[in-house]
C-alpha cells in the first residue's frame, strides 16, 4: 500500500487535559485513512495516553512515536514569578522520543516538571533538560515557544542564542525548527523568520500541524472545552480562544498546500519518524517499516525556498 510522505509530529489527544480533544482510537484510525506510516502524540507536559497509544498504533499498524510538549520556565524550574502564573507562562517545546534511553529520559523530565517545577502547569527548565536529553529529538515549538516569541518580538538575535543553545545540545540530526501556519498573520513573519535562522544554523526545517482536534469542524466543541478548563462561558467576551479554526488533524495535502514552496520541511517529517525507533521488544518494533520518499535519503533535508505560506 502506498504510504504518505507527511508524519503528524505535534498531536494532543484527550490527555491534553481540558486543551485536546482527539480521542486515541479514532485519531490513529484517523491517521491510518490517510496512509501515514508514523503518528506522534505530544501531550502537554504529561505521558498519561503514551502506552494505550502505543498499542493502539501498532495494532493500526503504524509507528506510534512518543512525544511530549513540555512546559519549560523562563528562568529556573524552582523558582516561582508571578508572570509565571499567566496561561502561557512557560515556554512551549516539542520533544520526541528516539530510543529507550530517550524513553526514560523523558519521563525523568516530565517527572521533575510535577515534582519540582510545578507551578500551575508542569514546569521543567534549561538545567534539567541538559541533564536529561539523550535519545530526544527536538523541535522548536509552536507559536509560544520560546523561539517563536522572539522572532514575534522582533529578537531575532535572542531567537538564534535560543535555538543554537538546543541544536548543541541536541545535535545538529536531532534538532529542527518548527514551521507552523494555522491562518495566523504572526505566523507569517514568525516563518519567515525561522527559515532565515534555519540557514545561519545549519539547522532543518520540519512542518507540524498544531493538532488539538480531530476534523475541521470539531472547532465549537473544543471551543467549549477550552472554556470549561479556564472556567468561563462561550458567551464570555474576554477569554482565552484558539485564534483559527486549523488545528485539526490535517491530511498530507492539506500540509502540502499549507507549505507549497517547502517540500523539504514535509519530507523531513518522515525523516524525524524514521529516526524514532522507541521499542519494548528485544525484537525491535513490530510496526510496518516506513516507505522512504522515492529519491530521498534518510537525513534532513535543508530549506531551499525561502517563501512561506
Amino acid at each position: 500500500m502506498p504510504r504518505a510522505d507527511f508524519v503528524h509530529l505535534h498531536v494532543h489527544s484527550q490527555y491534553s487535559l481540558l486543551d485536546g480533544a482527539c480521542h486515541l482510537e479514532k485519531l490513529v484510525r484517523k491517521a491510518h485513512e490517510f496512509k501515514m506510516p508514523a503518528l506522534a502524540v505530544t501531550d502537554h507536559g504529561n505521558l498519561f495516553g503514551a502506552i494505550d497509544f502505543y498499542r493502539l498504533a501498532q495494532k493500526e499498524g503504524i509507528k506510534p512515536i512518543i512525544g511530549c510538549e513540555v512546559y519549560v520556565a523562563p528562568g529556573s524550574r524552582l523558582e516561582r514569578y508571578p508572570q509565571d502564573g499567566q496561561y502561557e507562562g512557560a515556554n512551549h517545546l516539542t520533544l520526541l522520543v528516539r530510543d529507550r534511553t530517550g524513553y526514560k529520559n523523558l519521563i525523568k523530565l516530565v517527572t521533575a516538571g510535577y515534582l519540582e517545577g510545578f507551578y500551575y502547569k508542569p514546569r521543567i527548565d534549561k538545567e534539567v533538560l541538559a541533564q536529561y536529553h539523550e535519545g530526544l529529538l527536538a523541535l522548536s515549538g509552536c507559536l509560544n515557544s520560546e523561539v517563536c516569541q522572539l522572532l514575534a518580538h522582533g529578537e531575532e538575535e535572542k531567537a538564534c542564542e535560543v535555538a543554537a543553545w538546543h541544536r548543541d545540545l541536541f545535535g545538529r540530526e536531532n534538532y529542527f525548527l518548527e514551521l507552523q501556519f494555522h491562518g495566523i498573520e504572526p505566523q507569517r513573519a514568525v516563518n519567515q523568520g525561522l527559515l532565515r535562522m534555519a540557514k545561519r544554523l545549519e539547522v532543518p526545517v520540519v512542518a507540524t500541524n498544531d493538532v488539538h482536534y480531530l476534523n475541521a469542524g470539531d472547532h465549537k466543541a473544543h471551543d467549549a472545552l477550552v472554556c470549561i478548563q479556564t472556567g468561563k462561558t462561550v458567551a464570555d467576551r474576554d477569554r482565552l480562544r484558539f485564534a483559527s479554526d486549523q488545528f485539526y488533524l490535517k491530511s498530507p495535502r492539506e500540509m502540502a498546500d499549507l507549505f507549497p514552496e517547502l517540500s523539504e520541511a514535509l519530507l523531513n517529517t518522515v525523516v524525524i519518524a524514521e529516526r524514532c525507533n522507541l521499542s519494548w521488544s528485544s525484537t525491535g518494533s513490530t510496526c510496518r517499516a516506513i516507505s522512504r520518499p522515492r529519491g530521498t535519503p534518510w537525513t534532513a533535508i535543508w530549506p531551499s525556498a525561502v517563501g512561506v505560506a
